[in-house]
């Protein structure tokens, strides 16, 4: 790529200098060396269009698509109705990025609008923002809102998504802010010990909704813990839990935040998502990024204008909160879209079929010794079991047979199940399990 880069060799190295790096090769430490492609494709020079077409289509054959998924940790196959995909490749939409000179942007603010009344009566809360790049990205950044002068500690659950943990570590790093993770207790967050860390110097509490192991926290108690010693309170959440849940508003956060993936967006291996983030009306100047706004134009007619946008994000950039100027308005439209389409009552429905099937699939893993559950507590559509046999074994048995097993973690093995899993992939499942265990 250096060929494409406005900077030179030396204007590089400059950087890489000034971020404390050696080489660009360093950006990547955080990526698996399994996924790091060096030394390019390996395609030979000289090769035509029609040729290099032909290697690359052959490269992509390689990628396994599973008929079958019982793996969630983050993100989750659900159904996506059709009328989703045929409103949002609608050219006036993917070549719509942003909306720049927002009053002539009328139909993308409008798109926005919508998503954020959505995201709104989903979560409960008063306002919402246009989005951020993704659900870690949104816990993060309302980690940020919460803190000021006094108080700049985040105290984090331990249950949360571990990737969520070092978004956040990595924010707080780069604000000179403490992070402490709350301790886990029987698989949910031991919300005694969180009374014991509280002090004033507390800035916010995270709790994810369900956490990672599937399980319910007691939401509405970690929300009273932490107003009663003047921190603020975040919730993560599953959107499509929270079709059924109590929502954030009801369990008194102060802001909400999550992955919108499971709102129309396929796994896609791995992207592009989006974040979504909300808040009470006390926390509405925090917001960052964009909001868009309803008001009237000089004829009266609705419209739609960008809103309530920190001028500190553009022109006083070290005096911010957030430094996000950005929102994914292709895949917020997705969301908008495929919430519309589904409804509340289609998205509840979504909910109690992913929560039925796992507790289905839970009792007739119970039965075969060494599966039982981990944790005894309430789950939505993910529960954590045991694997008396060597769980790298089962899963590549799985998925010889096409079937995408669970994610191996610390106690056992994480399950998920959605409304596309069918009595039929779970039995077969199960006799799969018992082949190689049983």
């Amino acid at each position: 790529m250096g060929s494409y880069i406005p900077s030179n060799e030396t204007q590089r190295q400059e950087m890489l200098d000034a971020i404390g790096l050696a080489k660009v090769d360093e950006l990547y430490s955080q990526v698996p060396s399994d996924l790091i492609l060096s030394g390019g494709p390996n395609i030979p020079e000289g090769k035509s269009e029609l040729s290099v077409s032909r290697l690359m289509s052959k490269m992509a054959e390689e990628n396994v698509v599973f008929p079958s998924v019982f793996r969630g940790a983050g993100a989750y196959r659900h159904y996506i109705p059709s009328i989703v995909n045929a409103i949002v490749s609608k050219e006036t939409f993917v070549t719509a990025y942003t909306p720049y000179q927002a009053e002539i942007s009328q139909g993308i603010l409008q798109s926005i609008f919508e998503y954020q009344t959505m995201i709104c009566q989903l979560t409960g809360m008063e306002t919402a923002n246009a989005s951020v790049y993704d659900g870690a990205t949104a816990a993060a950044e309302a980690v940020a809102m919460c803190r000021d002068r006094k108080r700049t500690k985040a105290l984090v659950s331990a249950a949360a998504h571990p990737d969520v943990i070092e978004t956040i570590k990595t924010y707080c790093w780069a604000s000179d802010a403490e992070v402490e993770l709350i301790p886990v207790k029987d698989g949910v967050t031991d919300l005694a010990a969180l009374e014991s860390m509280l002090d004033a110097g507390t800035a916010c509490v995270y709790i994810q909704q369900p956490n990672y192991y599937g399980l319910l926290e007691d939401g509405e108690k970690a929300g009273e813990t932490a107003h009663g010693q003047g921190a603020k309170y975040v919730m993560g959440v599953n959107p499509i839990a929270a079709a059924i849940l109590k929502t954030p508003a009801e369990c008194g956060a102060d802001i909400a935040v999550g992955e919108g993936q499971p709102l129309g967006m396929p796994l896609s291996f791995g992207g592009p998502y989006l974040g979504f983030m909300a808040a009470n009306k006390a926390m509405t100047r925090k917001l960052p990024g964009r909001i868009v706004g309803e008001t009237k134009d000089s004829n009266g007619e609705r419209a739609f204008v960008l809103t309530l946008q920190a001028r500190e994000q553009h022109i006083r950039r070290e005096k911010a909160s957030s430094n996000i100027c950005s929102n994914q308005a292709l895949c917020a439209m997705t969301a908008a879209v495929y919430m519309a389409a589904m409804g509340p009552d289609g998205m509840k429905e979504a909910a109690a079929q992913s929560m039925s099937k796992a507790h289905y699939l839970a009792s007739c893993l119970g039965k075969i010794k060494g599966f039982e559950l981990m944790y005894k507590g309430e789950y939505f559509h993910e529960f954590v079991t045991g694997c008396p046999c060597d769980s790298d074994e089962l899963l590549k048995h799985l998925a010889s047979k096409g079937i995408l097993g669970g994610l191996p973690v610390s106690d056992g093995i994480l399950w998920c199940t959605t409304e596309m899993n069918t009595k039929e992939e779970m039995d077969y499942l199960i006799s799969l399990v018992k082949e190689v265990c049983g």
